[in-house]
């Protein structure tokens, strides 16, 4: 048995009951075991791969609120601050009834190599809560993030670990959040990301995960020949991500035809009205059956099937694993040319491997989605030093961050001969920096 697969082997049987974290373990080992294949040795002496995938540190700790009928309510709060070799911890926080510490680790241990990839100073963390802010009042709301902050800020610090925002923590969250955090701690710091911009957040923080997907995708398919011109594109989810994804890839020239929520998903063939889906989404919070009732142009459909439509471009946005090796075939048979990854782990391990073996580009999310990450470690830059870019300096900044991620996976297939293979390549060229940053601060 190799060290890839024994470190595999172990680490799974030593965390029971969390396949989302098997997932990306094995993904992400089974794909670097070219370069530990050729440190074999020293890497088993410093025992690397089971430092790397047991997390420095995880906090599991009770959240009480009350509610606005005047029960106390109580959920689980986590933070895993999983990698701090490269820099303080970095990573969001994910509201939502599904959140447990096999999801909790599953991310932040994706984001020690997204992270990586951005060639930012920022190490890898992840936290949540099993809370479900939708249908909840503001001030339900603003009630649970204090009581969560109430335990987070011993945990966490501008040079620390400093969160951010996931699936359900938006704008609001995030600023009931950092109020808290300065209230108990007296402090005016950078320790929160996605902040309100008179407060200290980023102009484009809002945009860059979507636009970082579309910078990511568009390098790929420029690398194979191709651009977003005139392209038909499929998109899943109607959140944060998918939104400015639907936005900027109708800027580079194609049409975006579907979108989806948790009940059921459109098609709208004149291409997705995106004023009109911000105002549906972000500002009356409804459902994308509401959407079509307003789009004469747009079909609604139940359940899912965005990838049942012809299309040259999958972007999924919405969760992982939503894109199953049924969804795979569908993709193929349409004749698609590329999937990007918006969402973390969106697509599963059967399914990229029938896409990749299908001559289907793939750009995996640790790249594609790094965006976000990218723009809130920008924003840790402007409140260091107290200054706030214009929308241009950041977007251009992402553009290039974006641009150099593609580079390094394209060096790092050349060089490993992974070929057209980017998630290996993803995930050497992000694991070499942080291998090389781990065995250079000693055993700790």
């Amino acid at each position: 048995m190799s060290y890839v697969d024994e470190v595999i082997d172990k680490i799974t049987k030593e965390n029971p009951g969390e396949p989302e974290f098997h997932q990306t373990l094995n993904e992400v080992y089974k794909s670097i075991e070219v370069v530990v294949d050729a440190n074999e040795e020293q890497y088993r002496k410093d025992a690397l791969l089971e430092r790397l995938a047991n997390p420095e540190r995880q906090i599991k700790f009770r959240v009480p609120w009350v509610d606005d009928e005047g029960q106390v309510q109580v959920n689980t709060g986590y933070r895993v601050q999983f990698n701090s070799a490269i820099g303080p911890y970095k990573g969001g926080l994910r509201f939502h009834p599904s959140v447990n510490i096999g999801i909790i680790k599953f991310l932040g241990f994706e984001q020690i190599f997204k992270n990586s990839l951005t060639g930012l100073p920022i190490g890898g963390g992840k936290g949540g809560s099993n809370f479900d802010p939708k249908g909840k009042s503001d001030r339900e709301v603003m009630a649970f993030c204090q009581s969560f902050m109430n335990e987070l800020y011993r945990h966490i610090g501008q040079d620390q670990d400093v969160p951010a925002g996931d699936i359900g923590v938006g704008g609001r969250e995030v600023g009931y959040l950092y109020g808290q955090y300065k209230r108990l701690t007296k402090q005016y710091e950078g320790v929160l990301t996605g902040k309100g911009l008179t407060f200290g957040g980023s102009l484009a923080r809002t945009e860059a995960t979507g636009y970082g997907l579309l910078y990511f995708a568009q390098e790929m398919l420029k690398a194979n020949g191709e651009t977003f011109e005139g392209k038909t594109v499929t998109v899943s989810g109607s959140g944060n991500v998918a939104t400015y994804a639907i936005e900027k890839a109708q800027q580079l020239g194609a049409k975006v035809v579907t979108a989806s929520d948790s009940t059921g998903w459109v098609y709208d063939p004149e291409g997705i009205d995106v004023a009109l889906l911000k105002d549906i989404k972000e500002v009356r919070r409804l459902r994308m059956s509401d959407y079509a009732a307003e789009r004469p142009s747009a079909e609604y459909h139940e359940g899912k099937g965005v990838w049942t439509i012809e299309a040259d471009v999958a972007l999924p946005c919405a969760t992982q694993n939503e894109v199953d090796i049924d969804d795979a075939k569908n993709i193929v048979s349409n004749n698609y040319l590329a999937l990007s990854e918006g969402a973390n782990m969106p697509t599963t391990l059967e399914a990229t491997k029938y896409l990749q073996d299908n001559g289907i580009l793939f750009g995996p999310a640790k790249a594609a989605n790094a965006g976000g990450v990218a723009v809130s470690a920008l924003e840790m830059s402007q409140n260091s030093e107290r200054l706030s870019w214009t929308f241009e300096e950041v977007d251009n900044k992402l553009a290039n961050i974006m641009k150099n991620i593609f580079k390094q996976i394209e060096d790092s297939c050349a060089k490993y001969e992974q070929g057209n293979d980017y998630v290996a390549g993803a995930n050497i060229a992000g694991f070499e920096k942080v291998a090389e940053a781990m065995q250079g601060q000693g055993i700790v």
